[in-house]
């Protein structure tokens, strides 16, 4: 991908955040949600080394993934507001919102569930001989899971074709990752003898490159991407009106320095920014009006769509 669609793709993710905040604070947005502000860089270098056919399991922090793989900011948008021609028909809301046609096999409210799930899928594409890979995301508060561990290393085992994405932006919640995870995240794989690549998750570029080489080795088993960020808002916007106060707001400033859209920005002439930030501005304005004019679904579909046999 050019340095223009990273940075297309890392300024649609910081748009539709901005927007679905604004969204939770009109009441449109009921429950709040993850901001992945100050994170996109992420999705942008991963998902730019991915094949339309390749998969992906993401987090409740997972926006910025599931419009990274492709999915119509519109439609997001409207699932994140729990209306009808969501992605998700309603049902998935901000932490469930998936697209089977795009590869997205869902974002997931549990910590660290993404990863058995994407390792059992790329096991299951090995054992049909398929050349696909699938990717999981997960943060630092995630590499102490049991199910986390347990993945890793049937992953390793069966030489599964699968990604290990962590976006370690130095916190689970408010709770600060020295002060919880022993040893590290890098330690981890090393331990079932998965390669593993400490990346600078501020820069697209660097995720990208780092990303496709994950990829093109995917044949010989798992990589582990560990991506150091840093979390621009809340963990959940909650936290608006709460304002737990565990960071510092010197802290907090250090952080933001490192701007991944304007890492990505720099990259590109001042006017094809320009001209991207209009399209996008026009793109996601159309979403929100899109989502605050969709219907909600219908009380008595609530049972609708339950079990696996039922035809949409």
């Amino acid at each position: 991908m050019s340095d223009a669609g990273l940075y297309r793709t890392v300024a649609l993710i910081r748009g539709f955040e901005r927007r679905a905040v604004e969204l939770v604070r009109a009441g449109v947005v009921p429950g709040g949600i993850h901001p992945c502000t100050g994170q996109e860089a992420v999705a942008a270098g991963t998902c730019a080394a991915l094949r339309p056919d390749d998969l992906i399991a993401s987090t409740h922090r997972g926006h910025g993934h599931v419009l990274a793989k492709g999915a119509d900011p519109a439609r997001m948008m409207a699932e994140l507001a729990g209306r009808e021609p969501g992605l998700n028909r309603g049902r998935g809301g901000s932490m469930h919102a998936a697209d089977f046609a795009l590869g997205v096999l869902g974002a997931n409210a549990m910590v660290g569930a993404a990863v058995p799930i994407a390792a059992g899928a790329a096991w299951a594409l090995r054992r049909a001989g398929s050349d696909r890979v699938a990717v999981a995301y997960f943060g630092d508060g995630a590499v102490s899971q049991g199910v986390v561990l347990e993945a890793f290393n049937l992953a390793a085992l069966w030489r599964a074709p699968v990604v290990l994405v962590c976006e370690n932006n130095g916190f689970a919640t408010s709770t600060r990752t020295a002060d919880a995870v022993a040893g590290s995240v890098l330690g981890r794989a090393a331990a079932f003898g998965i390669p593993a690549l400490a990346v600078d998750g501020t820069d697209p570029r660097a995720v990208l490159a780092a990303a496709a080489q994950a990829v093109a080795r995917a044949g010989g088993g798992p990589t582990l991407l560990e991506c150091a960020v840093y979390r621009f808002d809340a963990h959940h916007t909650w936290e608006h009106a709460a304002r737990p106060g565990y960071r510092s707001a010197a802290e907090e400033a250090a952080g933001r320095a490192r701007d991944p859209l304007e890492v990505q920005g720099a990259r590109i002439p001042a006017a094809v920014r320009a001209a991207i930030d209009a399209e996008l501005d026009e793109l996601l304005d159309a979403a929100v009006e899109f989502a605050r004019a969709a219907p909600h679904p219908d009380p008595a579909s609530a049972l609708a769509y339950l079990y696996a046999t039922e035809v949409a």
